[in-house]
């Protein structure tokens, strides 16, 4: 007789506590969002986050091109590989301040001058991202979420294809002349410890690491201020972003 009362407890119980833990999974609430009528399509959405990472992308490389765009600019100088720190330091001790000067001032027109074809291959990189990152990315409490999928996923093609571009630009600009003066003026101290810096391969880190500043400076200004979504498609997907970020 008492089974049959324990039963159907139990049953309620199971029943209950299958329900308290199953939750709605977060996709199939974005998906019921985006049906609402005014709201932006997925398709939609995935041409807005292009649109602002090409807006960032133009904004960002027309910035760094010009004269002193990473010289001037603290954020994105570059300077002294840090390997090499001790080059300077020591050089500069030994009255070589212009020739550390001149250096870092080559090293970042060379940057400037890459900074000018960067546009194109960066803009290509974004064909690779799919609309269901997009929409993701839209609703992400992160405010550089763009910026930081579109550099982890794009990153190493980017890096083999700007490489070659900063190689050309440290010639030009007689970096890499000055870097072999410093370098074998360094390594003709008595005791001094041997530096082999790979100049090509900071370089391009460092522009790479410039110009995603840049564009990330570019979204954090569109998903903050509405006045800076310049095109009707970017106040409908970032309007929705704001009233259903995660």
């Amino acid at each position: 007789m008492k089974s049959i009362f324990i039963i159907p407890v139990l049953l309620l119980l199971l029943v209950k506590n299958s329900t308290a833990q199953f939750k709605i999974p977060q996709v199939i609430k974005d998906a019921a969002n985006l049906a609402k009528p005014g709201n932006p399509s997925p398709a939609e959405i995935g041409s807005a986050i292009k649109e602002a990472l090409e807006i960032g992308i133009s904004a960002g490389t027309d910035r760094l091109s010009i004269a002193n765009g990473f010289l001037g600019n603290d954020a994105v100088k570059l300077l002294f590989p840090p390997e090499a720190k001790k080059v300077e330091k020591t050089l500069r001790s030994l009255g070589m301040n212009k020739a550390c000067d001149d250096f870092i001032v080559s090293l970042n027109r060379a940057a400037e001058l890459a900074a000018k074809e960067a546009k194109p291959i960066f803009i290509s990189a974004l064909k690779e991202m799919s609309i269901q990152d997009a929409q993701n990315i839209l609703l992400s409490k992160q405010k550089n979420a763009a910026t930081s999928y579109f550099q982890r996923v794009t990153g190493a093609a980017l890096r083999s294809k700007f490489q070659p571009i900063i190689q050309t630009s440290l010639a030009k600009t007689e970096t890499s002349r000055y870097w072999t003066d410093l370098s074998t003026k360094y390594n003709q101290i008595p005791l001094a410890s041997k530096v082999n810096t790979d100049l090509s391969d900071y370089a391009t880190q460092k522009a790479m690491e410039g110009l995603f500043h840049e564009i990330e400076q570019e979204e954090l200004k569109i998903r903050s201020n509405s006045g800076a979504r310049s095109t009707a498609l970017l106040q409908k997907a970032f309007a929705f972003a704001d009233r259903n970020g995660k």
